[in-house]
């Protein structure tokens, strides 16, 4: 019964192995059969360009590459490369319907250089010129002194500017004080000011800096305007200022005065250099205030190809204009700061008396003579003159 038991248990192990090998090759043949039917039936769709179309001969490939279709669907000799370099050069995806032609621009790659520039060199350098500045004036204060009016305060006076000229100074002043605090505040504050006052507090005093920035923008150039109008003849350069320059215009040296109208050589290096930095300033900051309207360096870059020969683009994208400008409008706003912080020393700190000619308007008789000794001298002959037309008249009268 045992052994009966056993044959058994064999005869089921060995009828399981016979379907399992059967049922595994019935499998196999059914796999064949329908991969034979699939290609019989499917080589037409594949000649007509389904994904599994069948390569072009090698010939054919070798005259066109671009004929019949890769396995895989690969791209052939149609690469990927091709079409990132062309995105990353600024090229258009396409055209877009809504009225923001830019969008269409799916990568602007001058941007990492304009980030890259704005944090790096311009923030850097920008913080050394204006600490350097400053370090000049101090040591400049701490080896010569205040200047004084050697020969003390007379007890006259003489009118230095009027009215419409220290408004015009005033406003052009003011307004730039206001500019410079926010427009440093752009540059550094985040780095500066935020740690201090945290994030809410800094957003609400950027935003409302950036409002006073943009609308005192138009106090400023027309304050530079009207200084234009009534100093332009007076800072135009003559023989005398390269004197004054060679001689420092005894700033150096105690007892010496240099003959000098009513703006010397310094000065009007200030005149020159505030209103053609100012100028420069102004016009790149129209463009921000109204942005994509202008396209101020892809002119300015024709004019310089031309008279220099060099090879700046001239074809800018509408944004690339903008980081531009905005380079550029910081590199001229922190040249104009180093320049008023040496103007404002000179002018309270750093000399006597001079203050009073944009605070009062009259200025001591010592102070001009010491300082603009030819422009007391033409306006006292000037006096004179008047003085003596108005006794010929009065005598006139008389008889």
């Amino acid at each position: 019964m045992a052994r009966d038991l056993g044959k058994d248990r064999r005869r089921t192990r060995d009828g399981r192995r016979i379907a399992d090998v059967v049922s595994a090759r019935g499998l196999m043949l059914a796999l064949v059969f329908l991969l034979a039917v699939f290609v019989v039936t499917g080589v037409p769709g594949l000649n007509a360009g389904s994904a599994f179309a069948q390569p072009a001969s090698a010939p054919e490939l070798r005259q066109n590459p671009t004929a019949g279709h890769v396995p895989g669907d690969a791209l052939g000799t149609k690469s990927d490369a091709d079409l990132w370099r062309a995105i990353r050069r600024g090229e258009a995806g396409g055209s877009v319907s809504i009225p923001d032609k830019k969008a269409a621009t799916l990568i602007q790659s001058e941007g990492d250089n304009w980030r890259a520039f704005r944090n790096g060199p311009l923030s850097t350098y920008g913080v050394w010129a204006m600490l350097g500045m400053l370090i000049v004036l101090a040591l400049f204060f701490a080896i010569r002194g205040r200047i004084r009016i050697e020969a003390g305060r007379s007890g006259k006076t003489i009118t230095r500017f009027t009215f419409i000229e220290r408004t015009g100074h005033w406003l052009a002043a003011g307004s730039f004080i206001v500019m410079a605090l926010t427009g440093l505040n752009l540059l550094y504050g985040r780095y500066v000011l935020q740690p201090l006052i945290g994030r809410e507090a800094f957003g609400f005093i950027t935003h409302v800096g950036k409002l006073m920035h943009n609308y005192m923008a138009f106090a400023f150039m027309t304050g530079l305007t009207v200084l234009f109008v009534m100093w332009v003849k007076y800072n135009i350069p003559r023989y005398i200022d390269l004197l004054w320059m060679l001689k420092g215009g005894g700033l150096f040296t105690k007892g010496v005065h240099v003959d000098a109208r009513k703006f010397n050589a310094g000065q009007k290096l200030i005149f020159w250099s505030v209103m053609l930095a100012g100028l420069s300033a102004s016009v790149s900051g129209w463009s921000m205030i109204f942005p994509f309207t202008t396209h101020m360096f892809s002119g300015t870059f024709e004019v310089v190809n031309a008279i220099f020969g060099s090879s700046l683009p001239t074809d800018l994208a509408p944004i690339h204009e903008q980081q531009l400008a905005q380079l550029w409008h910081s590199i001229m706003a922190i040249a104009l700061v180093c320049i008023i912080l040496a103007h404002v020393y000179i002018g309270t700190l750093g000399m006597e008396g001079a203050f009073d000619a944009m605070g009062t308007g009259e200025v001591d008789l010592n102070w001009a003579k010491e300082h603009h000794n030819l422009w007391v001298k033409e306006v006292e002959e000037q006096e004179a003159r008047e003085a003596e037309e108005t006794g010929k008249e009065a005598s006139e009268a008389s008889a």
